[in-house]
C-alpha cells in the first residue's frame, strides 16, 4: 500500500476540468451584491399572475444599466467638460458687444433637487453592508472628475483640465457639506488603495 500523492499544481488541475457553462459569478469586484439592485416600490407578497417582485428588480436593473449619463447628456447638447467653473481668462473675456455668449457661472449645486430621490444618502451609504457583516464596502457610482489626479487637487479650476464621468466607488457622505468621498476604480473595476487592498469602512484606519 502506498500513500496517493497528489499532482503539484492540482488547483490549475482542476480549473482545466471545465465541463461547460455555469451561472456561478466569477467577477472579482469591490461592491456588494445588493449595491447594484435597484429600489422598486412593489410589494413583497405578490399575488398568482403578477409579476414577481424578483424579476421586477432585475429588469429594472437591466434597464438601469442601459443609461449612460454621458451620452444622456450629449444627446441634450450638454458637454460635460463644460460643467464645471473655470478660471476666467482676462484675455478673452466676452462683452457683450463682441460675445453675447456668456461663459457657464451658475453652480451645480443650485440646481439639486431630492424631492424625487428613491434613497437618502445614508441609505446609499449603507447600501454597502453586506448582511451579517460589520465591514462596510464601497457603493459603485459615476463622478465627474479630471482626467489629471495632480493637477485635479492642486488647482480643480484649472482651464486645462478635461473633465469626465468616470466610475468611482463612494465611500462617505458628510451630511454638514453635503458632499460625496469618492474613490476612483482601477482597470479592473477594482477600489483599492495604494498597497492594493480593498478600502472599507469609507477609508477610515483602525488608528481612526
Amino acid at each position: 500500500v502506498t500513500t496517493f500523492k497528489m499532482p503539484e499544481g492540482f488547483g490549475n488541475v482542476l480549473d482545466k476540468q471545465v465541463i461547460g457553462p455555469t451561472t456561478e459569478n466569477l467577477t472579482i469586484s469591490d461592491f456588494p451584491v445588493q449595491s447594484f439592485k435597484p429600489k422598486v416600490q412593489i410589494a413583497f407578497q405578490r399575488l398568482p399572475g403578477q409579476c414577481p417582485r424578483e424579476v421586477e428588480v432585475e429588469r429594472t436593473r437591466r434597464l438601469y444599466l442601459t443609461f449612460d449619463i454621458a451620452e444622456l447628456l450629449a444627446r441634450e447638447g450638454i458637454d460635460s467638460n463644460e460643467l464645471i467653473s473655470r478660471h476666467c481668462d482676462p484675455q478673452n473675456t466676452p462683452t457683450i458687444e463682441t460675445d453675447p455668449v456668456f461663459p457657464n457661472y451658475l453652480p451645480l449645486e443650485i440646481f439639486d433637487d431630492y424631492d424625487y430621490d428613491c434613497q437618502t444618502p445614508e441609505e446609499w451609504i449603507l447600501l454597502g453592508l453586506e448582511p451579517g457583516s460589520h465591514e462596510r464596502k464601497p457603493v459603485p457610482g459615476k463622478a465627474l472628475l479630471p482626467t489629471d489626479d495632480v493637477l485635479g487637487h492642486e488647482d480643480p479650476k484649472s482651464r486645462s483640465l478635461i473633465y469626465k464621468w468616470i466610475d468611482v466607488g463612494v465611500l462617505d457622505y458628510n451630511k454638514n457639506t453635503e458632499l460625496y468621498l469618492v474613490h476612483k476604480t482601477d482597470k479592473n473595476g477594482l477600489v483599492r488603495d495604494e498597497e492594493g487592498r480593498p478600502i472599507l469602512n469609507g477609508g477610515i484606519t483602525p488608528e481612526g
